[in-house]
């Protein structure tokens, strides 16, 4: 059968996509609101997710694509099929791959859902590539990528951008369309990437539909809702602008699921985990083996920042809710488990960098509704596992960790809060912060803020934002700066009447923990 060698460069078309000059369709395409059930020929273009990289070294980053002509297929196998396909891939110094310096050959193969992960390693450290995939004579959007500096190197500045939960139903992701114009050397994702469940919410607060609109439980399903989310094209440039490090949270399983939590049976963890792996851009030591997958990590980037990524789902002990405030300060009680939490107080007796980010997925700080020590609010918090709160605290103040600031989404809220070693005392030192980023789409109406007595309960509490966005963070050996940005309406598909802004902005100063308004 012939084909037709298309090449469709992502990065070419971002300023234009970001000033409007893109022109969308007004309406939600059929390919996007319903299933599609019909075996795909042999071969349209495959290249319908776009491309991603990822986990950056010095030496190495990974690239990712799948091969999907039809990635809304509800069997999961994205319209591909059951035979192994070979996949070129190329890395360039430039755009135009006028100078390729590493290629090779990949097998896409039915078991792993056709996707791709290659990990090149030799190349040159704190450098730009480009990156793209051929097969069957179609040719990927291109992807622009870098390497980490090398450890150690003086780092004068890194600016990221992270952000989390991003519900297809509930609106545009045009906070991705800022990540893009943001123009970051990384990305970061706190979890919900997609979402197992549609959309509880009435049709005014939902803008898309569900290509499968029951609940995800199984492989064929997770692959198809994480298709469907990846063939955004926002998200797709947001992709191919920078390499990203990822994690989850509970809704690439199920809503709320932890360690013993019952109905996140062994058979639905394999099966998320396995769709998570096969969509993110992430190297083949966190390949899930069953209901398990090792996701947490350590990246550093030269002298400057050192990036400890978390999972607080997995080695939860407890319930997350329904527990009382007793219970909740059980010290045996653990939202990491105990390898995890041994491996971050390990990592916390070296300093090689200015700044220590942890990327985690739940809120850290303490938030008292009455002010009294008494209060236990959202038990699916830190708050809920103040035994492991206090002990990872307790773990950076004691070996001195110059500059800790914890990274964190799931409440589709902006926050930002000064971290004390002792929680539930407010005149206690600050020994960190905490900077929260609201959600791209998830919950897309905006959120009355807390009252003023709120805020005098708890004087930690700098900020707090219900509307959509994402955190544009900018380090240097100097100090830290958060920009809140905020998307002013996630429900309106055209960009042309959508402000995306920098709502406030916070400060640290290195070795002086604690915010200040910028």
């Amino acid at each position: 059968m012939a084909t037709v060698n298309r090449r469709r460069v992502l990065l070419g078309g971002l300023a234009a996509a970001v000033s409007g000059a893109v022109t969308l369709p007004s309406s939600i395409p059929s390919w996007a609101s319903a299933r599609t059930t019909a075996a795909a020929p042999a071969i349209r273009d495959p290249f319908q997710l776009g491309v991603a990289s990822g986990d950056p070294l010095p030496d190495s980053v990974v690239l990712w694509t799948r091969l999907a002509p039809a990635p809304l297929n509800p069997d999961g196998f994205g319209g591909m099929p059951d035979a192994t396909y070979n996949v070129e891939w190329e890395l360039a110094n430039d755009q135009a791959f006028g100078s390729v310096v590493q290629h090779g050959t990949a097998a896409a193969v039915r078991a792993q859902a056709h996707s791709v992960h290659i990990e090149p390693v030799g190349l040159e450290p704190g450098r730009e590539y480009f990156y793209r995939f051929k097969t069957e004579g179609f040719i990927s959007p291109v992807g622009r990528t870098r390497t980490a500096p090398a450890a150690g190197a003086a780092v004068n500045q890194l600016k990221y951008c992270f952000a989390s939960c991003q519900h297809w139903e509930e609106g545009w992701y045009h906070a991705h369309r800022g990540i893009v114009a943001d123009n970051p050397e990384l990305v970061l994702f706190m979890g919900d990437y997609i979402y197992e469940k549609p959309s509880g919410r009435g049709p005014e607060l939902k803008v898309r539909g569900l290509a499968v609109p029951e609940d995800t439980a199984t492989l064929a399903l997770y692959r198809a809702r994480h298709g469907q989310h990846k063939t955004d094209a926002d998200l797709q440039a947001a992709h191919a602008v920078a390499p990203w490090i990822t994690v989850f949270d509970d809704h690439e399983v199920m809503n709320n699921w932890n360690a013993t939590t019952a109905p996140a049976s062994t058979a639905r963890k394999t099966a998320g985990f396995q769709a998570f792996y096969e969509h993110m851009p992430i190297r083949s030591t966190a390949k899930p083996s069953g209901a398990s997958i090792q996701l947490y990590r350590q990246l550093a980037w030269g002298n400057l920042a050192r990036f400890h990524m978390m999972d607080t789902r997995q080695y939860r002990n407890a319930q997350a809710t329904g527990d009382n405030c007793t219970t909740m300060r059980d010290p045996k009680r653990t939202i990491t488990g105990s390898a995890q939490e041994q491996w971050l107080l390990k990592a916390f007796e070296t300093h090689p960098c200015t700044w220590d980010f942890l990327g985690q997925q739940v809120f850290f700080a303490q938030r008292d509704g009455d002010g009294k020590s008494s209060t236990c609010e959202s038990p699916d918090s830190w708050n809920g596992y103040q035994g492991s709160r206090d002990r990872i605290t307790k773990g950076w103040v004691d070996r001195k960790v110059p500059n800790p600031i914890v990274l964190t989404g799931d409440v589709h809220r902006h926050w930002a809060a000064d971290l004390r070693q002792d929680y539930f005392d407010h005149s206690d030192p600050i020994v960190g912060s905490e900077l929260v980023s609201t959600s791209v789409t998830s919950t897309s109406a905006g959120s009355a803020p807390p009252t003023a007595g709120w805020y005098a309960n708890n004087p930690h509490v700098k900020y707090c934002k219900g509307e959509r966005g994402y955190v544009r963070v900018t380090a240097t050996p100097q100090q830290m700066k958060a920009d809140f940005v905020t998307v002013s309406n996630a429900l309106e598909r055209d960009p042309a009447k959508v402000v995306i802004k920098t709502d406030v902005s916070y400060v640290v100063q290195a070795g002086k923990p604690g915010l200040q308004k910028a």
